[in-house]
C-alpha cells in the first residue's frame, strides 16, 4: 500500500530572509509580452486569451529579495509518497514542489533534482528556484508561492489507500485550488489531481502550468508538428517541429540562446510530453484533455544559458531544460473561468522505455513521436487516465484527515469575510496570523487600527471589497496608506495619491507615505519631485529607526536601493552617496549594493574605482531574469572592446549585452 509520511531533506542553501517591507508598486517586469500585432496571426481564441487581463502588479504579495548565496546545509521538510515501485519527495514549505521522483524497480531519478536550494529573482515576486515538478497557478511568470508554504494533509485516495492533497488561496487572482497526489498499488505512475476553483460571481483569469525539470541531454517529443516560439526578444512566430533554423531544436543544448517552444498538439490527440535519453529512457507526462498545451523551454549552449545554469545549481553538476503542461496554448494566455465555476483535471508521471532508434532516428519525426505513443499506450492506457480522473473527481470533496503542513491564513481571512464552504479545502480559522490580524480588525469593526509598535507597515490587501471597507474606515493614517495602496492598484492615481497625502499630514511616521509619493512622482515623469521625496523618505527612516535588526535593515536596505536610483537619474550624485554612507555595512556588502556603488562611482566619474569593483568579483543574488544591468555597468567601466567576464554574462538574448 502506498505510505505517505514526514521527513526532512538537507542540502547546502540558504535561508528566504525577510520580504521586502515595500510594497511593490511599479508594473509588473514580466518578459512574456508580445507586441499588439503579433496577435493578428493568432488563432481567434488564442489571441483573445493572449488579451484576456494580463496580471499588471503582484500586490497585494510582498517582494521575496532577502536571501544571499552564501550556501550552508539547510533542512527542508518534505513530506514523501512511497508504493513498491515509485517515491516521489514534495516539499509543501515551497510551493508543493516536487523534488524528486524516484522509480525504484530501476534506480533511476526521472526528474532533475537540483542539489543545492538556491532562491532566484524568477518568480513573479522574486524568489524561486529550480528543479523539480513545480505548479504554477496565478498568471505568466512563475507562481508568486514558488517558495511559500502549502496547506497539507492526508487524504483517503481512489483506491481505498491514502494520497497527499496540497491546498492554498492564490492572492493574484484570489482563487482557492489544490493538488492531490497518489500512488496506486503496483503503479508506475504518480496520480495528481488538480482543481482551481472560482467562488466569485464574476468570472476569472486563470493561469496553469505544471513544470517539469529534466536533464538537458534528453531529447523532448510531443505530438505536434508545429509550435509556438517565444525567445527573450519578446517576438512569437510559429515554427515547424522538430527542426527551425536549420537545427533540430527538440535537443536542448542545440540552441544558443532561451527559447520557449509551445507545441501546438491537434484537438482529439492525446495530451503527453517525455524527456528521453540516448538509451531512449526517460519521464513522461500526460493528462486528460483539459491541459492542453505542451511546452519545451532551453537555457541553450550559449555563454549566458550556461551561466544561468551555474548560478541556479552548482558548477559540474549537469544541467537541466524544462517540459511543461498548461491549460492553454501559451504561458501569454490566460483562460477565462466562470464565476462560482472550476476547472479540473487529472496529470501522471511516470517512467517510459522506447526504442533508442526510434525516437532519435534522423529520418522522421512522425516515427519517434509514434514510438512515444504507441510505448506510452501501454504503459498507461489513455482510457486509464480518464477512469483515474473519474475515480478521483469522487474523492476531491472529501474533508482532509491528518494535517502535515500548515500553510498561510490569506484563505482563512478570505473564508470569514464571505461565509464561503470550500468542501475539501478547508481554510481553518486556527490559521490566522499575526499578518491578517489588522484586516481582521477592519472586517470586524470597521476600522483599521493603528501600529503598536514603531516599524514597517504590513502587508496590503487590495482586492475590491477590502478597498471598499478602507473607503469606509475612519480615516487615520494607517487606513489611508493601506486605501492609497489599493487604489493604486485599481488604476485610480489620483485617488491614491490624495490618500497618502492625508495620511502624510496625521502620521508619525512619515517615510512609507513619501516612498509611496515618490513612486506616483517617477511614474508621472516628475524625476525632480521623486527624487526630493525619496531624499526626505530615506531621512525620516533613518531618524525612526530603533536598532539594525532585521525588519529594519531589511526596510533600510530596500528605501535605499530605490532611493540612490532615483536621485542618480535625477542628477543628485552627491544626495545619493549620501544615502550610501548611511547604510548599515552589512547591507552594502551584499552583491546588489556592490552593483549600485559600481553605478554611484561611475556617476562621480570614478570609473578605475568602479572597474576595481568588478575586478574584486561580487554577485548579485537577486539578479533578475532577462536583466541586462551588469552588462551595462560594466561597459562604462571597461576599455573599449573589453568583452564583459563571464561571471557576469548573463545574456538571453542575441546582441543584449554591451561588449
Amino acid at each position: 500500500m502506498t505510505e505517505i509520511r514526514r521527513a526532512v531533506l538537507t542540502l547546502p542553501g540558504v535561508p528566504l530572509g525577510p520580504d521586502n517591507p515595500l510594497p511593490p508598486l511599479r508594473p509588473l517586469d514580466e518578459m512574456h509580452e508580445v507586441d499588439e500585432r503579433a496577435k493578428e496571426d493568432m488563432p481567434l481564441d488564442m489571441a483573445r486569451q493572449v488579451g484576456y487581463r494580463p496580471l499588471r502588479s503582484v500586490l497585494p504579495e510582498r517582494i521575496r529579495d532577502g536571501y544571499g548565496r552564501d550556501r550552508r546545509p539547510v533542512d527542508l521538510d518534505t513530506i514523501v509518497i512511497e508504493n513498491d515501485r515509485l517515491r516521489a519527495t514534495v516539499l509543501p514549505g515551497l510551493g508543493g514542489r516536487v523534488a524528486s521522483l524516484f522509480h525504484k524497480p530501476t534506480g533511476r531519478e526521472l526528474l532533475y533534482r537540483n542539489p543545492v536550494f538556491q532562491p532566484a529573482d524568477f518568480a513573479l515576486n522574486g524568489a524561486w528556484f529550480s528543479g523539480g515538478i513545480e505548479w504554477n497557478i496565478g498568471a505568466t511568470g512563475h507562481t508568486a508561492l514558488s517558495c511559500a508554504p502549502l496547506h497539507a494533509a492526508r487524504v483517503p485516495a481512489p483506491d481505498g489507500g491514502d494520497m497527499l492533497r496540497l491546498w492554498e488561496w492564490e492572492r493574484l487572482r484570489d482563487l482557492p485550488f489544490q493538488v492531490d497526489l497518489w500512488l496506486p498499488e503496483g503503479s508506475d505512475f504518480l496520480y495528481v489531481g488538480v482543481r482551481v476553483r472560482n467562488p466569485h460571481e464574476k468570472p476569472a483569469p486563470t493561469y496553469w502550468w505544471s513544470n517539469i525539470a529534466v536533464p538537458e541531454e534528453h531529447r523532448v517529443l510531443a505530438p505536434a508538428d508545429e509550435a509556438w516560439y517565444f525567445a527573450y526578444e519578446r517576438t512569437l512566430s510559429r515554427v515547424p517541429v522538430p527542426e527551425h533554423g536549420g537545427v533540430d531544436r527538440t535537443y536542448p543544448l542545440n540552441s544558443e540562446f532561451p527559447a520557449d517552444y509551445f507545441y501546438e498538439v491537434e484537438d482529439g490527440r492525446r495530451r503527453w510530453i517525455a524527456a528521453l535519453d540516448d538509451a531512449g529512457r526517460g519521464l513522461v507526462q500526460t493528462s486528460t484533455d483539459l491541459l492542453r498545451g505542451r511546452k519545451l523551454f532551453v537555457w541553450g549552449a550559449g555563454t549566458g544559458g550556461r551561466r544561468w545554469q551555474e548560478w541556479l545549481t552548482e558548477p559540474g553538476t549537469g544541467g537541466y531544460s524544462e517540459i511543461q503542461a498548461g491549460l492553454a496554448r501559451t504561458q501569454l494566455e490566460h483562460v477565462r473561468l466562470e464565476p462560482e465555476g472550476e476547472f479540473s483535471w487529472l496529470e501522471a508521471y511516470g517512467p517510459l522505455s522506447t526504442d533508442a532508434r526510434a525516437v532519435h532516428a534522423t529520418d522522421g519525426w512522425s516515427r519517434a513521436v509514434d514510438e512515444v505513443e504507441r510505448r506510452l499506450e501501454d504503459a498507461l492506457p489513455r482510457a486509464d487516465v480518464d477512469a483515474a480522473y473519474e475515480a478521483w473527481r469522487v474523492c476531491a470533496d472529501t474533508e482532509p484527515g491528518e494535517r502535515l503542513a500548515v500553510g498561510s491564513g490569506w484563505g482563512a481571512l478570505e473564508v470569514l469575510r464571505t461565509g464561503w464552504k470550500l468542501t475539501g479545502t478547508p481554510f481553518d480559522e486556527s490559521t490566522l496570523g499575526e499578518a491578517q490580524a489588522p484586516w481582521r480588525e477592519l472586517l470586524e469593526s470597521g476600522a483599521f487600527p493603528e501600529q503598536r509598535r514603531v516599524g514597517p507597515p504590513g502587508p496590503t490587501l487590495v482586492a475590491p471589497p477590502w478597498r471598499d471597507m478602507l473607503e469606509t474606515a475612519p480615516a487615520r493614517p494607517q487606513s489611508e496608506y493601506h486605501l492609497g495602496i489599493a487604489q493604486w492598484h485599481a488604476g485610480d492615481r489620483a485617488q491614491a495619491v490624495r490618500s497618502w497625502e492625508r495620511g502624510l499630514e496625521l502620521a508619525p511616521s512619515l517615510w512609507p507615505f513619501l516612498r509611496c509619493l515618490a513612486v506616483a512622482d517617477a511614474a508621472d515623469g516628475h524625476t525632480e519631485r521623486a527624487a526630493d521625496r525619496y531624499a526626505e523618505a530615506f531621512d525620516d527612516l533613518c531618524a525612526e529607526r530603533r536598532d539594525d535588526g532585521e525588519p529594519w535593515r531589511a526596510a533600510c536596505g530596500a528605501l535605499g536601493r530605490e532611493s540612490i536610483g532615483a536621485l542618480l537619474a535625477a542628477g543628485r550624485v552627491a544626495v545619493a552617496r549620501g544615502v550610501w554612507d548611511r547604510l548599515h555595512p552589512a547591507t552594502r556588502e551584499r552583491g546588489c549594493f556592490r552593483l549600485i556603488e559600481a553605478e554611484l562611482l561611475c556617476a562621480e566619474g570614478e570609473l578605475d574605482a568602479a572597474r576595481a569593483i568588478f575586478d574584486a568579483g561580487f554577485e548579485v543574488p537577486d539578479l533578475r531574469e532577462g536583466a541586462e544591468t551588469l552588462g551595462e555597468v560594466w561597459s562604462k567601466t571597461a576599455p573599449p572592446g573589453t568583452p564583459l567576464p563571464p561571471r557576469y554574462d548573463f545574456r538571453m538574448r542575441p546582441g543584449s549585452t554591451p561588449q
